[in-house]
C-alpha cells in the first residue's frame, strides 16, 4: 500500500520522519514537528501506519505551504526580483550564484559546463 500525502507518494520502506522529507517544503525538523502534532511515532515505518495515522499526517501537512503552492511562491519571488532589476534578480537571470559566492573558481553547478576553446595547443618544433 503506497502512502500518498500532499500528492506525493511516500517511500514505504522508510521511517515516517524520513519519508515525509520527500514532500517539497518538508525537511527533517518540520517532519519531526508534524509527527509530534499528529501523535505518530517518528521511528515507525510508513508501511506500518494505520489509515487513521495517515489521515492525521495529511491534515498536519496541509497546514503548511508545500509542493505546488510553495514552488509557485518561490518562482514568483524570483520573478519579482528579476522584474525589479535588483542585483539578486540579475544573478538569477544570468544563472550565476546569488548569495555572494566566489565565481572565479567553483560555481559550476550554477554556471554549467565549462565554456572555452577545445583546440589543441600547437607544439613548437
Amino acid at each position: 500500500m503506497a502512502a500518498r500525502i500532499a500528492g506525493v507518494i511516500i517511500p514505504v520502506q522508510k521511517h515516517i520522519v524520513i519519508g515525509l522529507t520527500a514532500i517539497y517544503g518538508v525537511g527533517r525538523s518540520r517532519a519531526q514537528t508534524i509527527c509530534e502534532t499528529a501523535k505518530v511515532t517518528p521511528s515507525k515505518k510508513v508501511k506500518d501506519l494505520t489509515e487513521a495515522e495517515l489521515e492525521n499526517l495529511r491534515s498536519e501537512v496541509n497546514k503548511f505551504r508545500v509542493e505546488g503552492d510553495l514552488r509557485r511562491e518561490v518562482a514568483m519571488n524570483i520573478k519579482r526580483l528579476v522584474e525589479l532589476g535588483t542585483y539578486r534578480g540579475g544573478r538569477h537571470k544570468r544563472g550565476l550564484p546569488v548569495h555572494g559566492q566566489r565565481t572565479r573558481t567553483n560555481a559550476r553547478t550554477r554556471k554549467g559546463k565549462r565554456k572555452g576553446s577545445n583546440k589543441l595547443k600547437e607544439v613548437k618544433a
